[in-house]
């Protein structure tokens, strides 16, 4: 057992990727939070496809393709935030035109490059193991400008999410916020680009947050629980990856879905199991309730 943790240790390239990894897991499940809450995973969908012509461009000019995804991340988020402003273009359609405008661009940036196509496969589901010592540490960067953002913000992010009427009652400026997390989603998206690639980001900032839900009803402990999540289930996968041979990205997602499955069954509050044995105790209180007046026997 020792040694099925410790052997990839002795490569550098597993180093980075852990390192990477863990970097990802924490943010993802961090701003995921206020995504799940804020009912925002749809758009957040939609900024993870509508990066992928940057993420062509910055490839085909030998550039890092956190260059061209992040132009990209912001110019959606920007657009999505200026559409939906409009009373004839609602969030969803906003959402939508602008995620196939830019997929489809990139779709034809990709169409017209005839030896591109064997890097498709990790352009769109990642490749943790060729990141590189750079790469991680402008992840850090990244992340550590979007979780003092996040924090700087709480309160705000945290009354929107839970009572937008009440925000825009007391005069907290909605559109604004709400534009600056998209623009935080869109740099997380960024960061974990090579982690998981561009089909796969969606899960890891949705899944640990949605585990962290059913777990707990308080936001300091779901932030927690949804960081050690997104950060557990990345180590975990790869580490799996790497002895079963499977793709990192792909065996991630899947450990972090696994993750939200046990919740799901097992949570003490809100777990399948619970709400069963809840149905049963209410059943068995029924069964037994006398109305009061009525005799039930001797004393």
């Amino acid at each position: 057992m020792i040694g099925w943790v410790t052997d990839p240790l002795q490569y550098p390239f597993i180093q980075r990727a852990l390192i990477e990894i863990a970097i990802v897991g924490a943010l993802c499940g961090l701003l995921g939070c206020f995504v799940v809450l804020r009912g925002l995973a749809f758009i957040g969908d939609a900024l993870a496809h509508a990066v992928f012509p940057g993420v062509v461009l910055s490839y085909l000019a030998g550039r890092s393709i956190l260059i061209g995804a992040f132009v990209f991340g912001g110019l959606t988020a920007l657009g999505i935030g200026v559409l939906s402003r409009s009373r004839r273009v609602s969030e969803d359609t906003a959402i939508g035109v602008i995620f196939a405008a830019f997929f489809a661009l990139g779709v034809v940036l990709l169409s017209r490059q005839t030896g591109f196509r064997r890097d498709l496969g990790s352009l769109l589901f990642g490749s943790i193991l060729g990141v590189s010592t750079q790469d991680v540490v402008v992840s850090a960067l990244i992340a550590a400008v979007v979780v003092v953002v996040l924090f700087a913000l709480m309160k705000e992010f945290t009354l929107v999410a839970f009572d937008v009427t009440l925000a825009r009652s007391l005069g907290y400026p909605v559109f604004l916020l709400d534009l600056v997390l998209l623009l935080l989603v869109s740099a997380t998206i960024v960061v974990s680009l090579q982690t998981v690639g561009n089909i796969l980001i969606l899960a890891l900032i949705v899944t640990p947050p949605a585990t962290a839900r059913l777990l707990t009803d308080r936001l300091g402990r779901m932030l927690a629980i949804s960081a050690t999540t997104g950060v557990a289930s990345g180590v975990a996968g790869l580490y799996i990856s790497y002895h079963a041979g499977t793709a990192a990205g792909g065996t991630i997602v899947l450990t972090a879905t696994a993750c939200f499955l046990v919740a799901l069954v097992l949570a003490p509050n809100h777990g399948l199991l619970s709400a069963r044995l809840q149905r049963r105790r209410g059943r068995h209180h029924v069964h037994h309730y006398h109305p009061a007046g009525e005799d039930t026997g001797p004393a």
